[in-house]
């Protein structure tokens, strides 16, 4: 089963897909689920709802996903570099240097490279201690550009997406190394909770609706949610840092986050669950941090919520995880659906 998520990981995260540009990975999943036995529908927002028949009429709502951090062009510069404004919350300062691609509406894609506005020591004496922000730095394109006439000419305009390098690879040692993990990771976890129940014919005790959700970065991913969801469970990454008890190895179970507390009994039955099957977990509170259940909520949706997933560090900037919290987290959903 590492197999397959490790190859459908590789899959979306070489799909650009920032917040409000998610068709193709959508696409992608929704032929991908299908060719699995199961049905699927799209939303009107873009979200991908899967179905799965269960043996009752309850219903369990997993969520996910495939929206990423980005940029978008802000203005083009009288030099012919683009200014931007980002797409969600990425950490500013680590793009600098990063290459990345232009996304026009008419379907052309350029490369290109963010870069300080200081990008020289040779000639900024502030090229080291100059601000990385949105204000500081631009997009260099790698096309003959002398001006904005040039810029325009290539059909690059305001609004247009910046994609910036996942830089995805997983080493022999089992990490697993990208930008974009939060949270692509996790909805190859759920795509491989739906090949094991087709690879074994399993109908689970309830009815499974996963969502693939698209604006989750901005938000409002699943603030909108199929009428039959009893409850619904976010898995998305585990945070590490100060305070906090996750690491790369663990399931999370998050008790609560900026948001508020999530469900006490659907909480802690995934506890119990994570324990009696003896995984690697941890329990953790998230100050800075809502997911697609706390979009759900605040949109007015009657369901219980909780929130699981693969510990992931260095969140919105340079990710990792180990194996070790995909099969932890993998074994928790499939305990949780039994």
């Amino acid at each position: 089963m590492n197999k397959y998520i490790l190859d459908f990981l590789k899959d979306i995260m070489a799909i650009d897909s920032p917040s409000g540009y998610s068709k193709k990975v959508i696409h992608y999943c929704q032929k991908e689920a299908e060719k699995l036995g199961f049905q699927t529908k799209k939303t009107h927002k873009g979200n991908l709802e899967i179905y799965v028949e269960g043996q009752d009429d309850y219903t369990i709502g997993f969520c996910g996903h495939v929206d990423t951090l980005g940029l978008m062009v802000r203005s083009i510069k009288s030099d012919g570099t683009l200014a931007f404004t980002n797409v969600g919350g990425p950490i500013i300062p680590t793009l600098d240097g990063e290459y990345c691609r232009i996304h026009t509406r008419d379907g052309q894609c350029y490369t290109g490279t963010i870069l300080s506005n200081y990008p020289a020591v040779h000639v900024y004496k502030d090229a080291k201690s100059a601000p990385r922000d949105c204000e500081n730095m631009h997009v260099r394109i790698d096309e003959v550009v002398k001006n904005k006439e040039d810029v325009q000419a290539l059909g690059i305009q305001n609004g247009d997406y910046i994609a910036y390098d996942p830089k995805t690879e997983i080493t022999e040692s089992g990490f697993i190394k990208s930008r974009f993990l939060d949270d692509k990771i996790s909805v190859a976890i759920l795509f491989g909770m739906l090949k094991h129940l087709a690879n074994n014919h399993i109908k689970p005790k309830h009815n499974l609706i996963i969502i693939i959700s698209t604006y989750e970065e901005v938000g409002h991913g699943s603030s909108y949610i199929h009428p039959n969801i009893d409850e619904l469970i976010a898995v998305d990454m585990g945070c590490i840092g100060e305070d906090l008890a996750c690491s790369e190895y663990d399931v999370s179970i998050c008790a609560k986050d900026g948001s508020g507390p999530y469900d006490y009994d659907l909480t802690s039955k995934l506890i119990e669950l994570a324990s009696t099957h003896q995984l690697q977990y941890a329990i953790d509170i998230y100050p800075y941090y809502s997911s697609d259940v706390s979009a759900a909520l605040r949109g007015g949706q009657n369901i219980k919520g909780a929130l699981i997933g693969p510990g992931v560090a260095a969140s919105h900037g340079m990710e990792r995880t180990h194996l070790q919290a995909v099969e932890n987290t993998l074994k928790l959903l499939l305990a949780y659906i039994a």
